[in-house]
């Protein structure tokens, strides 16, 4: 399992390989499982959750495999319906995330030079390629990793953010209309054939986080944190997460359950930001600048909703961050399921 959405503290969707979805409506205390019909080949990367019944869910893989598809459902999982799918030979879906219940955006590895960028205006229940001379140029060799569709975040009103690896270094696009149009930014992080950035995280119009690594190569102790302090322009390197690695995620824990609309700061006193990959999770109460160790489980994903966390890892493991004390004592409780 790769793909995770809490839409609160008590509901969260997470895909998985062989077509299974998994959805919890009681904060984790039960799991109900589905198979989306006529997908037993497919391994769903990344989902995304409007509700207890409305979510998408992306798979990944070779789109001349009959890999590339999109499915939507409205029933809380009961049924699904394909919503996109395509046969072009080189296409690789990588994540899928949505600024409102009607604009998102999915992306995909490069082809012939340029990323692939599909758009949907109806929460999902078609999506449109975005025009070639409209989509970002790539670097030979530059893609993105579909770790757990965390390399595309849609943000504040109409920003869109893309971490990229695969070249000589890590790379972030950038959007200010809705995925339209697209900037790119150079950053000091290492990238090769497995490295690069593989999440990012913006808390505020001006400040963000993107971290990453190598994938062959999860206990690497690199640097593995990069910071902006201007939407995205530039990026510094900011040390390394504790346990060290590849981090495939980064989300923010708030203590109230709210998320950032894109206008106001959220309060410093009022958040931590957590990151996981194979080698752990670490958490950050100074916005990146230094780590601290949360546990040693592998979570190749987490996603919060307000205090509230879930993460997914190999072999089934799923994980509940439900307490995080602000006290000299810090507390934070790991639940695994």
């Amino acid at each position: 399992m790769r793909a995770i959405h809490a839409v609160s503290p008590t509901t969260c969707w997470i895909g998985g390989s062989r077509g299974t979805v998994l959805k919890t409506v009681n904060g984790g205390k039960k799991w109900l499982t589905s198979k989306v019909s006529g997908a037993d080949s497919l391994d769903f990367r990344d989902i995304h959750a409007f509700s207890k019944d409305v979510a998408i869910a992306m798979s990944a893989g070779e789109a001349q495999k009959d890999k590339a598809k999109i499915y939507r459902t409205e029933d809380g999982g009961l049924s699904w319906l394909l919503v996109y799918q395509t046969t072009q030979n080189g296409v690789f879906l990588d994540g899928i995330d949505f600024w409102d219940k009607n604009k998102g955006i999915c992306l995909g590895d490069p082809i012939n030079g340029r990323l692939f960028i599909l758009t949907t205006d109806d929460g999902g229940k078609s999506w449109q390629e975005l025009p070639f001379e409209k989509r970002p140029v790539a670097e030979p060799g530059e893609a993105c990793f579909a770790a757990s569709g965390t390399s595309i975040i849609a943000t504040g009103k109409n920003k869109a953010f893309i971490g990229t690896g695969g070249s000589k270094m890590a790379r972030v696009f950038r959007s200010e209309d809705y995925g339209m149009t697209w900037d790119v930014s150079s950053t000091p992080l290492p990238a090769g054939p497995t490295s690069g950035i593989f999440g990012l995280r913006f808390w505020s119009k001006k400040n963000g986080i993107a971290v990453g690594g190598d994938y062959k190569k999860t206990t690497d102790s690199t640097q593995n944190v990069l910071i902006t302090k201007d939407g995205g322009v530039t990026w510094t390197l900011a040390g390394m997460t504790k346990p060290a690695g590849l981090k495939e995620s980064v989300t923010l824990y708030h203590k109230t359950d709210a998320v950032w609309t894109g206008d106001s700061e959220i309060r410093s006193d009022d958040y931590a930001l957590i990151s996981s990959g194979p080698s752990g999770s670490s958490f950050s109460e100074n916005w990146g600048k230094t780590w601290h160790e949360l546990g040693k489980e592998g979570f190749h994903a987490m996603s919060f909703a307000g205090n509230v966390g879930y993460g997914v890892g190999a072999n089934g493991l799923i994980g509940k961050i439900e307490k995080f004390s602000k006290k000299k004592k810090r507390k934070l409780v790991l639940v695994e399921q």
